[in-house]
């Protein structure tokens, strides 16, 4: 099980997460929803993180969600449940991470891959990314969570027309619509997106926990009391050394320009 999906760290704080099914395109089999869902559940507790990157081992997928050679001969509406609770469980556990998440996507991110990538908080692509909400194609909606996501980043129009016409999105439709941060090479959505990861994990890790929840807090809260919540992240930061440790470089840097 280990060489299906891979977790790593590296010493600046960064963990990477890598679907490692390559021959498959990076398919998500039964065996695997499980333990992904546990090493989010240990990132969660880990205070020693910086940002998480989520790829697709090769440079032909991301992932193309559950794997419908094994999923094939679950047939029952109980199946289809439980294959929705595991995955929208690990992907609310993703979103909910203290600190940012990146999609580095390489080639296709077909259903269940796209949904993954929508519930990271950030996405690298390559050009010749496919990024596909297809399951209309295979008479489905998206049950990770995807719809909801979706609907919230591009729009309810948008997401709409983009659901039931099962559209397969190019690089730039994905960039046109601000789903996607940055345009890498073919092959080099994952050096762009640890270059963004250690550019994220060079700041203080408790001002870049703070922005990611007060930005969370515009989605979940009402606005007055997501303001309230980024008023009582303010200030202890403003109180705390690296902040007067900025101030006095800030100064330090001024006068010697002068």
């Amino acid at each position: 099980m280990p060489d299906k999906l891979h977790l790593t760290h590296r010493d600046n704080g960064v963990a990477i997460i890598t679907f490692n099914r390559p021959q498959a395109l990076n398919a998500l089999d039964l065996e695997m929803m499980p333990i992904f869902a546990g090493m989010l559940q240990a990132l969660a507790g880990d205070e020693q993180l910086r940002a998480v990157i989520i790829t697709g081992a090769g440079e032909k997928a991301f992932s193309s969600g559950g794997d419908l050679t094994q999923l094939k001969d679950k047939v029952s509406e109980a199946d289809g449940d439980y294959l929705s609770q595991v995955m929208s469980d690990a992907l609310l556990a993703l979103e909910q991470l203290p600190v940012p998440v990146i999609a580095a996507i390489n080639g296709y991110a077909l259903g269940g891959g796209s949904e993954i990538a929508l519930a990271c908080d950030m996405r690298v692509v390559d050009e010749n990314v496919r990024f596909g909400l297809v399951q209309i194609k295979m008479a489905l909606t998206p049950g990770w969570g995807a719809g909801q996501r979706l609907s919230r980043l591009v729009g309810y129009a948008r997401a709409l027309e983009i659901l039931l016409r099962g559209q397969v999105l190019t690089a730039a439709e994905l960039s046109a619509l601000g789903l996607a941060n940055q345009i890498a090479p073919t092959g080099q959505a994952l050096a762009a997106a640890l270059t963004l990861a250690d550019e994220i994990a060079n700041h203080d890790s408790a001002v870049v926990r703070s922005i990611k929840h007060l930005l969370q807090a515009a989605w979940h809260q009402p606005y007055a009391q997501a303001l309230q919540t980024e008023h009582a992240l303010f200030a202890p930061l403003w109180a705390a050394q690296p902040h007067w440790h900025a101030v006095q470089q800030f100064f330090n840097r001024q006068k010697n320009s002068e």
